[in-house]
């Protein structure tokens, strides 16, 4: 039902970053559980920066950005609309600070078992399974339903 205010969202980027090992990048979120490296885009900052400062702040390492993978559309409140990238490991040492309690490299089948909370082992799944399509999905929580997917 309108409201007659403007819609409000949360927009948030998450990345699936690779090493020269194939091995994922999991950061351990204090009240999530094991997650990729993701958060909120700060006013006046870019998706592309945002997610630089993301996985620096949750990892301490830089990366070289990929394709955009997946979008995501939180329809449960507060909303967000997260895009989420894939990338490649391009220097730094493990160094998780702020929410994150924890980083490390893990193989895709050990990473995919840490991964507990169903909302971030289903986005992970879909990344670690990108076809060079970009897929998008809509959802709510309580319980956790997708409620529109499609290819775009």
């Amino acid at each position: 039902m309108p409201t007659g205010k403007d819609p409000t969202h949360t927009l948030v980027v998450g990345c699936l970053v690779r090493n020269d090992r194939d091995e994922v990048l999991l950061i351990r979120h204090q009240r999530r559980g094991w997650e990729i490296p993701q958060g909120r885009v700060e006013e006046g900052e870019s998706l592309v920066d945002a997610l630089h400062r993301e996985v620096r702040e949750e990892a301490g390492v830089e990366i070289t950005m990929g394709p955009l993978a997946a979008v995501w559309s939180k329809l449960t409140l507060p909303s967000a609309v997260i895009f989420t990238f894939l990338g490649r490991y391009l220097s730094g040492e493990l160094a998780p600070t702020g929410d994150s309690g924890e980083a490390v490299w893990l193989p895709p089948a050990e990473a995919v078992a840490k991964v507990g909370n169903s909302v971030m082992k289903e986005r992970f799944q879909t990344l670690l399974s990108f076809n060079g399509t970009i897929g998008y999905r809509a959802y709510t929580l309580k319980p956790y339903q997708i409620v529109r997917e499609k290819i775009v």
